[in-house]
């Protein structure tokens, strides 16, 4: 009998004790997930799509005009390579990214060292980027 309760009280506790990692698997493909579709946006050139995945709150205090967007319009994306990533704090993840570019007018190329940071709201259980997009304007160090 002993040996019974103690087999009903396994299948009753296992799935409790893998829910948590359950869900911190789910937090992790939605991560996955949201870096894919921010990744093949950018590549594709289509940053209004990337900028839908900014946080909103960075987007209200610095929102990008149709001009801003404009000047993303004349740069091809040529290269988009992962340099790695690492956890920061529990909610946050930074990427670094190496992007190439070519201005569409000029034909100059250009490569940017660019930091993604990643924070999760478990109100909406997305992830969000809150760097904005790339400055590929920027004067290099």
């Amino acid at each position: 009998m002993p040996r019974f309760l103690l087999r009903c009280l396994l299948l009753v506790l296992l799935p409790l004790l893998a829910w948590p990692a359950g869900a911190a698997s789910s937090r992790r493909d939605a991560l996955d997930q949201a870096q894919y579709a921010w990744s093949e946006a950018i590549r594709w050139g289509n940053f209004e799509s990337a900028w839908g995945q900014v946080d909103p709150d960075v987007r209200a205090a610095h929102p990008l005009t149709d001009i801003d967007f404009s000047r993303y319009k004349q740069l091809q994306v040529a290269g988009y390579r992962d340099l790695g990533s690492s956890v920061v704090g529990g909610s946050q993840v930074q990427r670094r990214i190496e992007i190439t570019v070519v201005n569409r007018n000029t034909q100059q190329v250009r490569t940017v060292l660019f930091q993604e940071r990643w924070r999760f709201d478990p109100a909406s259980k997305t992830w969000w980027q809150t760097t904005g997009l790339p400055d590929f304007w920027q004067d290099p160090d």
